[in-house]
C-alpha cells in the first residue's frame, strides 16, 4: 500500500505551473470561488494526513487491525467523491483498498475493489495504461496478488458477493461499515468500533482521524464514544496503583494511575484481580521505559466493576438475546417465546418475562438472580443503554443513560 504523495491544492498547483510552464491554470481546481477553494484543499490535506497514518500503521495495519486501516481508506474514498474523481490518488485509494482486503483472503470484496481502482486508471491514464492493464488483470484473479492470504481473517470466494442490495447497503457490505443500531438496540459490548481492544486504542500521540476530526478552527477534537473493558490480571501500589489488565483480544498491557491521588481514590475492595475495569477514552500510550500501556490521568473516566471480562461477555450476550426490542418483539428470559405484551423484571428492568412462572424459571434456572444484581448498578446498565452513537461531548461516570429506561 503506497501513500506520500502531496496534494495539489489551488495555493501550489497554480503557481508551480506558471513557473514550470509560464501560463496561468484554469483547471477547475484553480479556478474554484475562494470559498470553495479552501474546502477543496482542506480535503486534499486531510487525504494526505490519512496517508500518513496509514503509513503509520505499517504491517500493523494489515494484519492486525485491517479493519481500521479499511476505514481509513473509505473516508479517503468518499472525500474524493466529495473532491472529484480525475485525481490519481482516488484509483490508488481503490488500489490499497484491494490489496488490503486481500491480503485477509476477502476476494470478493478485492475483486471489486480492483475493478473499481481499473475502471479509474482507465478514465484517468487511458485502458491502455500499465496501472488499467495491470489492475483489471488483478480484478480477474484478485488470488494472484503477492501477499493474498497471508491472513485468513476475511476468507471470502471471489464471487460471494451479495446481490439484490440497495447501493447504499452494498457500500456498507463492501467497506464492512458497522450499521448504527436500530431503534430498541442495546450496545453491543462485542463491537469493536464501541469497545476497541488495547491495538485499536488511538495513541495519544497522533491524530486518529476514526476517532477525531479536525474543527472549522483547525483544532482536532473526539468526533464519538468508545470504552476499553479490560480484566485485571495483577495490581500493585508503589508510587502509584497500577494494574496488568488483560484487554478483549487477550492482550495484557499496563494501566498506570496518574490521577492527582495515584490511584487511591479507589476503594480497596474495587480493586480486585478478575475484575472488569471499563476506561473511557483510552489511549494508547508509550511509557518512558518503552512500555506500551495506558495512562489514566481522569478519575471520572474509569469504573471498575465485579465480574470478569468473560462473565461481562457472557452477560452481554444474554442481554443481546433478552433484552433487545425488534419491532415491538422481546424474548422471554424465562421460555424463549417471542412476543410484545412481556413483563420487564422489576428490579434490573433489563430482562422480559411473559408470566411469574417463566420469571421464576429465569431466577432459579437460567442464572438471572446473579445477573440482576449485576445489572441494577446504573453504570453497567448504562453500557447497553447509553447511546455510544450519538456524540455531543465527552461524557464521564457514572452513566447518566443509565436513567433512561
Amino acid at each position: 500500500m503506497k501513500g506520500g504523495w502531496i496534494p495539489m491544492t489551488k495555493y501550489n498547483q497554480a503557481p508551480a505551473f506558471y513557473i514550470l510552464f509560464g501560463f496561468a491554470c484554469l483547471c477547475r481546481l484553480c479556478s474554484l470561488p475562494p470559498e470553495q477553494s479552501q474546502e477543496s484543499d482542506k480535503r486534499l490535506e486531510e487525504i494526505h494526513r490519512l496517508d500518513g497514518v496509514i503509513d503509520q500503521l505499517g504491517t500493523e495495519g494489515v494484519l492486525v487491525s485491517p479493519l481500521r486501516t479499511l476505514r481509513y481508506f473509505d473516508q479517503q474514498v468518499r472525500l474524493y467523491n466529495e473532491q472529484g474523481r480525475e485525481d490519481v490518488g482516488f484509483a490508488q485509494a481503490f488500489v490499497n483498498a484491494a490489496q488490503l482486503v486481500i491480503a485477509n483472503s476477502d476476494l470478493a470484496r478485492g475483486r471489486i475493489f480492483a475493478e473499481r481502482a481499473a475502471s479509474i486508471w482507465k478514465t484517468t491514464l487511458g485502458g491502455d495504461s500499465t496501472q488499467a492493464i495491470k489492475h483489471a488483470a488483478l480484478a480477474e484473479d484478485p488470488s494472484k496478488y503477492e501477499l493474498y492470504g497471508v491472513s485468513m481473517k476475511w476468507k471470502t470466494k471471489v464471487d460471494e458477493v451479495p446481490q439484490g442490495l440497495e447501493p447504499s447497503n452494498f457500500e456498507d457490505w463492501l467497506w464492512r461499515r458497522e450499521k448504527p443500531k436500530a431503534l430498541g438496540q442495546l450496545a453491543n459490548l462485542r463491537s469493536r468500533a464501541t469497545f476497541p481492544g488495547f491495538i485499536n486504542l488511538p495513541d495519544e500521540n497522533d491524530v486518529d482521524p476514526e476517532f477525531y476530526k479536525r474543527s472549522n478552527t483547525g483544532i482536532y477534537r473526539p468526533q464519538r464514544h468508545w470504552c476499553f473493558l479490560g480484566e485485571i490480571v495483577d495490581f500493585a501500589t508503589l508510587l502509584r496503583l497500577q494494574m496488568e489488565i488483560k484487554d478483549i483480544d487477550g492482550t495484557t498491557i499496563p494501566l498506570y494511575f496518574y490521577t492527582d491521588s495515584r490511584g487511591s481514590e479507589l476503594v480497596p475492595a474495587q480493586v480486585q484481580k478478575g475484575y472488569t475495569v471499563a476506561i473511557l477514552y483510552a489511549e494508547r500510550h508509550a511509557f518512558m521505559s518503552f512500555e506500551l500501556g495506558i495512562r489514566h490521568e481522569d478519575p471520572r473516566m474509569i469504573k471498575i466493576f465485579p465480574l470478569s471480562l468473560h462473565k461481562l461477555l457472557a452477560l452481554n450476550d444474554q442481554v443481546q438475546q433478552f433484552s433487545t426490542e425488534l419491532n415491538g418483539i422481546r424474548m422471554c428470559h424465562g421460555c424463549g417465546k417471542k412476543a410484545a405484551s412481556l413483563q420487564r423484571c422489576g428490579k434490573c428492568s433489563s430482562f422480559w418475562y411473559c408470566n411469574r412462572a417463566c420469571q421464576v424459571a429465569g431466577w432459579n434456572e437460567k442464572g438471572h438472580k446473579a445477573d440482576c444484581k449485576l445489572l441494577k448498578d446504573p453504570d453497567l446498565r448504562g453500557l447497553f443503554v447509553f447511546k455510544w452513537d450519538e456524540f455531543d461531548n465527552h461524557i464521564r461516570f457514572p452513566l447518566d443513560a443509565a436513567k433512561d429506561s
